[in-house]
């Protein structure tokens, strides 16, 4: 028996061993909804949006009257005016008394309208910062991705340089054995097998911390493992849209610009509402209630609770009252005053945040084009590379070149090869920029 449940806690073991190594595969599309869904900042943002839907709600409801139940119950002992008696007495008084009350806006300067205005623009402000708290979110998620697809192509360069390395190595070991090269060149060999070491070993380690970083922006057990997956993603469709026609959907589209711009509506409603405590404001009222009491030790005799509350002393008051502002210490003057002044401040804000959409689509376009002609370079490069280090392992072999030359044309290849690797991801981030940069990114548009 004791054997029997040693050995299933070997396989329990084994197999939580099994589960706990296991590595997943992260595609790109994946880890983006990971980040939109996690994320702290477009989690909080969400939230506000709540709050700014139930502010817009309460703006359109204050159009409407507001409804409210008083009561109030306790004992008064000295000189109190008795209703039932119609005098005053001097005697412990209990009494109780209940209304329902209701008041409406009939005028109040608009003030109700902007204050309205006011809340749905501040909603609408919001929802367009959700929206660019996701286009942030995408940005940020995708950079750490190709950056750590990158890493993995430069951990495969250095593995086949140093593989390289290693069996020149063992080459001219060989033709040194034979008499065939001087030992210098075995030596020069070998330093550049250990330096091809060390650039993979720099390599895995800069693999492992970037994608320590996209697992903490993806709030990731680090325990689990993962692998990426290269993405399918191109380029096309972007060729024959103008530097104009990206103006003009920035305009547009831009998520963080309707928000300034809402945010100024905002402020001018809001201005305009404190304006309207300038003017007489006019409301309707009405109140229904009824009140019960008891004077103790009263010698006459008093009318049950019944007869009092739903009777003898309900009271019906309606009517309409106004409010005129004639002098107010300055109060109303320094509130409107400041609020005209973030009105401004937020008209600033938004030609200034206007000019930056521009600058920022101007600086991706170019970013773009940049892109393309260095990865067309770099494919020229690596291509030129490639047939130059042929040649000049064959000319090494033949004897009629040297071994520095042979290292000199091997670091030309590995170079070429990374360069082009960063060209292709740089031309892929590029891409996405010009979306981002537009506001016209979504997580549809993710491969």
């Amino acid at each position: 028996m004791k054997k029997h449940l040693i050995l299933c806690v070997a396989i329990v073991a084994t197999c939580l061993g099994i589960v706990r190594g296991q590595t997943n595969i992260l595609t790109f599309k994946e880890a983006v909804k990971i980040g939109l869904d996690k994320n702290l900042n477009l989690n909080q943002q969400e939230n506000l949006l709540v709050a700014s839907q139930v502010d817009r709600t309460a703006g359109l409801l204050a159009f409407g009257p507001t409804v409210s139940i008083n009561g109030n119950t306790g004992r008064n002992d000295g000189n109190s005016f008795n209703q039932q008696e119609g005098r005053v007495i001097n005697g412990v008084l209990d009494f109780t008394s209940a209304s329902i009350d209701a008041s409406m806006p009939i005028f109040r300067g608009l003030s109700v309208m902007n204050g309205f205005k006011r809340s749905t623009s501040l909603y609408e402000a919001q929802l367009q910062n959700v929206n660019r708290t996701q286009q942030d979110v995408i940005r940020n998620v995708t950079e750490l991705y190709l950056t750590c697809l990158l890493d993995e192509r430069l951990v495969i360069i250095n593995e086949k340089n140093l593989e390289s390395q290693q069996q020149q190595f063992e080459q001219i070991k060989a033709q040194v054995e034979a008499g065939a090269r001087a030992e210098v060149d075995l030596k020069n060999q070998e330093y550049q097998v250990r330096n091809a070491n060390l650039l993979l070993l720099r390599a895995r380690a800069t693999l492992r911390k970037d994608k320590a970083a996209l697992a903490q922006v993806l709030q990731l057990d680090p325990a689990i493992q993962f692998d990426l997956k290269e993405p399918e993603w191109t380029v096309s469709g972007l060729e024959d849209m103008s530097l104009d026609e990206l103006y003009a959907v920035g305009a547009e589209k831009r998520s963080d610009l309707k928000q300034a711009q809402f945010t100024e509506k905002a402020a001018r409603f809001g201005y305009q509402a404190l304006k309207g405590s300038y003017f007489p404001s006019v409301t309707l009222f009405a109140s229904y209630g009824s009140a019960y009491n008891y004077v103790h030790d009263s010698p006459n005799p008093q009318r049950s609770f019944e007869q009092q509350f739903t009777s003898d002393n309900t009271q019906l008051t309606y009517g309409l009252s106004f409010r005129i502002p004639i002098y107010g210490a300055f109060a109303n003057r320094s509130n409107v005053v400041r609020n005209r002044v973030l009105y401004e401040n937020s008209r600033l804000a938004t030609e200034s945040l206007s000019l930056e959409v521009k600058n920022d689509i101007l600086v991706a376009y170019q970013n773009l084009q940049d892109a393309k002609a260095a990865y067309e370079a770099a494919e020229a490069q690596l291509e030129a590379a490639q047939v130059s280090n042929t040649l000049e392992r064959e000319r090494y072999l033949l004897g009629i070149s040297d071994i520095v030359a042979l290292t000199q044309s091997n670091q030309v290849l590995t170079k070429a090869e990374a360069d082009m690797e960063s060209a292709r991801y740089t031309l892929m981030f590029q891409k996405l920029m010009i979306n981002y940069a537009t506001g016209t990114l979504t997580f549809e548009d993710i491969p």
